[in-house]
């Protein structure tokens, strides 16, 4: 069932909503990320108020449901978070901001990324379904790792 989406431009008054989803989104996708919600907060703000990123909240019956992200440079935009409230999940409530994304703030003439943890398959299989094509593979060793032999 498709419902209303409303969507509208963060401002500053919204970063600690969006630092408390922020907070959810790095759990639920199992990101090693150890900040605080108020160090979440503090950041946003700081991206929000210098430019460097715009994020645009999505609502359903005047509820906020989800948000995106993102920054613009002259030949990409790069959506850096995206979340839909857990109660949300599983409506179409992602694959309709995504499209509003697409339709209603994004250049066409530019090309469009998304970073996704490769563990978090129901990630993957979403930014699949939304188009996106596997370009890069970030492989990693973390600090205290056991190294190989010989290494």
């Amino acid at each position: 069932m498709t419902v209303a989406l409303n969507s509208r431009f963060a401002s500053l008054n919204d970063c600690s909503l969006l630092a408390e989803w922020n907070h959810q989104l790095i759990q639920d996708e199992g990101h090693s990320n150890p900040m605080t919600i108020e160090q979440l907060e503090e950041r946003m703000r700081g991206w929000l108020a210098s430019g460097e990123y715009q994020s645009v909240i999505f609502e359903a019956q005047n509820v906020s449901v989800a948000y995106a992200l993102f920054r613009e440079t002259n030949d990409e935009i790069y959506l850096r978070q995206f979340f839909v409230a857990r109660h949300q999940r599983h409506t179409g409530i992602g694959s309709q901001a995504m499209r509003k994304l697409f339709t209603d703030f994004w250049s066409h003439n530019k090309r469009w990324t998304v970073s996704v943890l490769v563990k978090n398959i129901p990630a993957v299989a979403f930014w699949h379904a939304m188009g996106y094509a596997d370009y890069a593979l970030t492989l990693e060793i973390t600090p205290n790792a056991k190294l190989p032999q010989g290494a």
